[in-house]
């Protein structure tokens, strides 16, 4: 069995829980980005990077940009975790954006996250209101899916996480074991 790792960053906990969960089912490793040493990463087989989605951006990314010289020889694979329903539109912009040139071959999965108004920093919260403010102005009619969850949570504490989500990435770990076998 190849030895992997997790790396994820998480600011309100969507993503920690779907990186605990990776590792209840694979056995993996687990640490969040801001703590990997690469030195103690490249020496893993299998690299899974979990982050939130913010502003179209996914958080810990960087990590992966910076240190892919190193890992080149490694299966990487990135999940990310949003509020928003699956939305492959938003999907391929998330990688048009950020998987170009050696990361283009990554594969990148989704995970519904949560919504807690009260957990974001005011940074976020205020983001968000001014977010909610723009879209309010639109005809509900011509909402892309990302703006109808986001006007929807208005007021709401919402928690979408559900392990169901990681199913197609284990499918993806399992199908790479096998394959290399």
């Amino acid at each position: 069995m190849k030895s992997g790792i997790i790396l994820y960053q998480s600011k309100y906990g969507a993503t920690k829980k779907y990186a605990e969960w990776l590792k209840e089912e694979t056995g993996f490793d687990c640490i969040e980005t801001k703590k990997a040493d690469i030195k103690k990463v490249k020496e893993y087989d299998t690299i899974i990077l979990g982050g939130g989605v913010y502003a179209s951006g996914i958080a810990g990314f960087s990590f992966l940009k910076k240190n892919i010289q190193h890992l080149q020889e490694k299966q990487i694979i990135v999940f990310c975790v949003g509020a928003s329903p699956y939305d492959e539109k938003a999907i391929n912009e998330i990688r048009k954006r950020h998987f170009t040139d050696t990361l283009s071959n990554i594969p990148l999965f989704y995970c519904r996250g949560a919504w807690n108004e009260e957990a974001m920093s005011f940074a976020d919260r205020t983001l968000c209101k001014l977010l909610q403010k723009a879209v309010a102005k639109q005809d509900p009619a011509t909402y892309e899916p990302w703006q109808t969850a986001l006007m929807s949570a208005i007021g709401q504490n919402c928690d979408w996480t559900d392990p169901k989500y990681l199913e197609p990435l284990l499918k993806y770990v399992e199908k790479s074991e096998e394959d290399s076998e």
